[in-house]
């Protein structure tokens, strides 16, 4: 398994953190956090559970705020827009749930349709059966547009979920453990998918993961953060040639079980 080719640093920049800080109480989850995420690439998280990986997501997407410092997505400063504009912001980035986040009571036609019509309300009913239709090949289930969701694998509720973000062709897409709880053939489909959907749509990913296979296969860079900064980024191979006693662990776990 070969590593993706590293991002070009004279990319367009569609996130940028400068010196970003947040705690809760006397709990320092993030500190002095720098981050860039470049047009077009996969950029894969990782960290140990605890380390601030989900609080990082929800400050730029807006559901928190920091303490410090300046996030920036698709050119605007998150904190100093409107609730208008975070609205219409959140459109262009999708997130892909750990758990799907499936409406279990409608059909997987009935689950992409839902954020289009909320979010699209100048398209036909023909407009929307395209987009439903398109997406879920996209995803390599058309097939599957009639079924419930308790009538799907685990890795096929990965797909609709990706593809109920995927609908609204977000610019951003943002991964929280794509592979969590799949088998191994499942999740390397699905790290397949994370791939075509950077291809297909252009887009520009963060992938939160602890599964080191999952961060060979679609990350462009890889960013480790560690004692709530992300002190080593790079390619795969050079966020794990080191011998930090909190890194090595992390691939041994992975690698030598």
């Amino acid at each position: 398994m070969t590593e993706k080719k590293l991002t070009d640093p004279n990319q367009e920049k569609v996130i940028e953190i400068k010196g970003l800080y947040k705690s809760f109480g006397n709990y320092h989850v993030l500190k002095d956090v720098d981050l860039d995420v470049y047009k077009g690439e996969n950029l894969v998280v990782l960290g140990k559970s605890g380390t601030g990986k989900s609080v990082l997501i929800k400050i730029i997407i807006g559901l928190l705020t920091p303490d410090q410092g300046m996030v920036k997505v698709l050119n605007n400063i998150v904190d100093e827009i409107t609730y208008q504009q975070l609205l219409e912001l959140r459109l262009k980035v999708g997130f892909s749930f750990q758990n799907s986040a499936l409406y279990d009571s409608m059909t997987v036609r009935q689950n992409l349709e839902f954020p289009l019509v909320r979010n699209r309300r100048d398209l036909t009913q023909g407009e929307v059966d395209h987009a439903v239709e398109s997406t879920l090949d996209a995803v390599g289930l058309a097939q599957a547009i009639n079924q419930m969701p308790s009538e799907l694998s685990g890795g096929q509720r990965k797909r609709i979920g990706i593809a109920r973000t995927l609908i609204l062709q977000p610019e951003i897409m943002l991964y929280d453990e794509p592979t969590a709880g799949l088998d191994p053939i499942t999740c390397m489909e699905i790290n397949s998918l994370i791939n075509e959907v950077q291809e297909r749509y252009h887009t520009s990913s963060i992938v939160i993961t602890h599964d080191l296979t999952c961060a060979k296969m679609v990350g462009n860079r890889v960013a480790m953060l560690l004692d709530g900064n992300f002190e080593r980024q790079g390619s795969f191979e050079e966020v794990f040639n080191t011998n930090d006693e909190r890194v090595q662990p992390f691939y041994d776990y992975n690698f030598i079980k």
